[in-house]
């Protein structure tokens, strides 16, 4: 299952998962985008399209519902969907924003991976693995992205809790942190991000399926095996040194 599936690194995961052959749920809040995303399959007959909102506590119940309901379990969730928004000094976050960052990016990822965690503790053979979609931010944050880097902090943490609440019942967790992959997300990266010197400068961008291609190795461990962190990011990004 992958939420966030109809762009960007959500919609590649789904077309490098579907490629080794493997059935894939596909979430998102638009149906337009979810069916574009379905079509790319390797064989569209696999995929499964349930428009959601992830911060909806019963649109993410059906979701998992309509899952098991068609394929009998689930094996993988990869938790991606989030925004960026928010941006600006601290001081100048509009509060409203900041609650609707926090409401897609942590609470909508600790909803799907409540959810997943049920039905992966209740399935036979039980277990399963979660990958959360941390970001570099999740390590040092850029300039004017309170909101956004307190979230992927706060994912870090949901990380390492449901590492240890899944060990009794071979639940994994694990998170990606990705550096500027080329997304329709991504596009101003390459035309000038503020630096931690107050300058403005082109970033390198990696082609999306390298991460994609990362998330796939994750869930593809033996079930004695577990990744807890990776990150992948573009050459030359400046994240090694950042500030």
């Amino acid at each position: 299952m992958i939420t966030g599936a109809g762009s960007g690194i959500g919609r590649a995961t789904a077309l490098a998962f579907a490629a080794k052959g493997d059935a894939v749920v596909l979430s998102g809040r638009r149906v337009g985008p979810l069916e574009e995303t379905r079509a790319l399959l390797a064989d569209p007959a696999r995929g499964l399209t349930v428009p959601t909102d992830v911060t909806d506590e019963a649109q993410v119940a059906a979701l998992f519902k309509a899952a098991v309901n068609r394929f009998g379990r689930v094996d993988v969730l990869f938790n991606n969907a989030g925004i960026f928004g928010a941006g600006g000094s601290v001081d100048l976050v509009d509060v409203a924003a900041w609650r609707a960052l926090v409401e897609v990016n942590l609470t909508g990822s600790f909803l799907c991976a409540a959810e997943a965690f049920r039905v992966m503790k209740a399935q036979a053979p039980q277990g399963g693995r979660i990958i959360n979609n941390g970001s570099i931010s999740a390590h040092h944050p850029r300039p004017f992205s309170a909101a956004y880097t307190a979230t992927k902090h706060a994912i870090t943490g949901l990380t390492k809790s449901i590492s240890l609440d899944g060990r009794p019942f071979g639940i994994t967790c694990g998170q990606i942190d990705i550096g500027n992959a080329a997304t329709g997300m991504t596009g101003q990266m390459a035309v000038g991000m503020p630096q931690a010197d107050g300058s403005i400068k082109p970033e390198p961008l990696m082609d999306v399926a390298r991460a994609a291609e990362a998330v796939v190795f994750m869930a593809g461990q033996p079930t004695e095996a577990d990744i807890s962190f990776l990150t992948i990011a573009a050459t030359r990004m400046p994240f090694i040194g950042r500030g």
